[in-house]
């Protein structure tokens, strides 16, 4: 039932693999992981779905694996978590030492089998559950408790229950952890190099032994022995006329620790080119690196062999360990405007990067989370493809066509006003620029547009800029068409096509949209989106790519290639949306709008991004 399993190290080395179809090509869902979800940290614990694949995995980060498993979407295999830890396990056990050694020569076929004889037997359970479950029987359900018959028999059986040994044999199994279990069924099949029975002691006892002859030696009359409450008079014990402590009218006020201010972030002085360049912000010293001290020194033996014990050892992270800081750095995140979604994947993805890692005994949990953060953050905001659109343009210009733009965005969020801000950057590098007003539907948006035309004349004598319209009412594709044959005629570099403001939900707009982008195909598709908002950023990026893929008709449609950020300097250092449009689309921020002059733009810095966002 699967399509493929694999091992591979974090660098990108496969160690083992076994394929049982096809899934070579360039929609592999093993590739289409790696590039689109551990680079880009949006682990999640339902998996990763690409085309008709189901992909799930799993890291072991104490050996720098990852281990994969490719099924049919459409199966409801109900082993498969159970079996990627099994896999884990197994592997690792078998070869942490070659792992450990990393040789060329290293080979790991033999684990074909072992993996083979682990995968039959889950498919042999899940099949025997299967079988095993038929219609229950009318004595079984609540509606025969509710007659007298049933009454009567529930009754009877409650007067002469007794606790059998199979009933304590259930409880204790399951009272095992999830890998107990895993072990003794690896230990069964014959997998592991164990001994025995998991849990056995000297002379034949188990683990359980001990309550089992407590229970034998309680009395079983059918009534529990209650034990007596202890009661004080003036420090002595056994005194009947001494009533119970009661401690519920001590009122003991609780200390609250003040949260300290947030950092805000500068934002930059002007270049020669015009735009705004952000000061990056120096390392700062955080005030909790010694917040996670070792919380179980109380628990530990004391003694100077501990203490230097304490001193020399590497700790173990554990998901139990790391899950409530990371509430903390979610919380943090999504009071940084960051969207909700976005801040329960990247903390998810973050919990797994650290599961199973080793820190040093000076070293704090809260570092550690930091940093590994810190690092996710950097990734998701490096921008994977070229920002330099001058670059782009001056390609344009050596094929003889001129470089298309196409704003697209909700209605106020300064598309027009951003539009004529790029329009003045494009003319300071001396570039003749064409406006094509396609929005055809908002009253007032073509006299906009003239207004900012005429502006961008006066502050920048000698620049050739040109406004395009045919009014109002007509079909806006046909109109960027037309603009386009014309900027080609009369030697435009750029042509700025703006198009009307609409909501994500507003499908008859938003087809016109997505036929505006596949008549056309513009060089960049930019959405224009305030710095302002937060959940709502995940939901209007989804929705406008969604759009553009079903609206189009194309086998290979357009999406957005990247986004202005407006209103930057109304947020402080609240700039979580910058980081979720990026998480959203994989794109990156090209502009950074930041006033009312046209000269109020800039690019983004990544690094005093991240500083804010990690600030308090």
């Amino acid at each position: 039932m699967l399509d493929a399993v694999t091992v591979l190290t974090k660098g990108g080395l496969v160690l083992w693999s076994k394929a049982y179809t096809d899934i070579r090509g360039p929609q592999n869902p093993i590739d289409s992981l790696i590039r689109d979800v551990l680079i880009e940290e949006k682990a999640s614990s339902d998996g990763y779905v690409k085309d008709n694949w189901r992909v799930k995995w799993t890291f072991a980060n104490e050996l720098g694996l990852i281990f994969v498993i490719v099924y049919q979407k459409i199966l409801q295999l109900a082993y498969i978590d159970e079996l990627l830890e099994a896999f884990k396990r197994l592997f690792c056990k078998d070869y942490a030492s070659k792992i450990a050694t990393p040789d060329i020569l290293n080979s790991y076929d033999d684990f074909e089998q072992k993996f083979d004889t682990l995968l039959a037997a889950l498919e042999a359970d899940e099949l025997k559950a299967k079988k095993s479950k038929g219609p229950r029987k009318f004595e079984d359900t609540k509606g025969y408790q509710n007659t007298l018959a049933g009454s009567k028999n529930t009754d009877k059986d409650t007067s002469s229950a007794q606790l059998a040994p199979e009933d304590t044999d259930s409880e204790s199994h399951s009272s095992k952890s999830v890998g107990d279990s895993l072990d003794e069924k690896l230990n069964a099949l014959g997998l592991t190099g164990r001994r025995g029975a998991k849990g056995k002691r000297r002379g034949g006892k188990t683990s359980g032994g001990s309550r089992n002859a407590s229970q034998e030696s309680s009395p079983v009359e059918g009534r529990k022995s209650v034990k007596a409450s202890r009661t004080w008079v003036g420090g002595v014990a056994g005194s009947t006329t001494s009533g119970n402590l009661d401690y519920s009218d001590s009122k003991e006020p609780t200390s609250v620790v003040p949260s300290g201010d947030l950092v805000g972030t500068a934002l930059g002085s002007r270049t020669a080119d015009g735009l705004y360049d952000a000061l990056e912000m120096d390392e700062r010293p955080s005030d909790d690196e010694n917040d996670e001290t070792t919380e179980s020194t109380s628990t530990k033996p004391k003694g100077i062999l501990s203490f230097f014990q304490n001193l020399t050892s590497a700790k173990v992270l554990k998901r139990e360990d790391l899950e409530p800081i990371m509430a903390k750095m979610r919380e943090h995140m999504v009071n940084k405007n960051v969207a909700a979604d976005v801040a329960d994947h990247l903390s998810e993805s973050v919990l797994q990067g650290l599961t199973g890692q080793k820190i040093g005994a000076f070293s704090s949990l809260t570092s550690a989370v930091k940093s590994q953060m810190e690092s996710a953050l950097r990734r998701i905001l490096t921008p994977r493809t070229s920002t330099d659109v001058l670059r782009d343009i001056f390609s344009a210009q050596q094929s003889g066509r001129p470089y298309t733009i196409t704003f697209v965005g909700v209605n106020g969020v300064g598309k027009s006003t951003n539009l004529s801000k790029v329009c003045f950057w494009l003319l300071q590098n001396n570039l003749k620029v064409l406006i094509a007003a396609c929005d055809t539907f908002r009253s007032g948006a073509v006299e906009q547009l003239r207004v900012h035309e005429r502006n961008l004349r006066i502050v920048r004598p000698g620049a050739i800029v040109e406004l395009f319209d045919r009014g109002y009412g007509k079909d806006p594709a046909g109109i960027a068409k037309d603009a386009i044959a014309y900027a080609k005629n009369n030697h435009f570099d750029v042509v700025l096509i703006d198009t009307a403001g609409r909501m994500q939900d507003n499908e008859p707009l938003m087809r016109a949209l997505a036929k505006l982008v596949a008549v056309n195909n513009p060089d960049k598709v930019i959405f224009v989106g305030e710095a302002l908002v937060g959940n709502e950023a995940v939901d209007q990026l989804t929705k406008f790519n969604q759009a553009l893929k079903d609206f189009s008709g194309l086998s290979n449609p357009r999406q957005i290639d990247g986004m202005i950020l407006t209103k930057f300097d109304t947020i402080d250092d609240k700039v979580g949306a910058a980081l979720s449009m990026t998480y959203i689309t994989g794109q990156p921020i090209l502009f950074v709008g930041t006033g009312q002059t046209y000269t109020d733009l800039r690019k983004m810095n990544v690094r005093s991004i991240v500083n804010s966002l990690l600030a308090k």
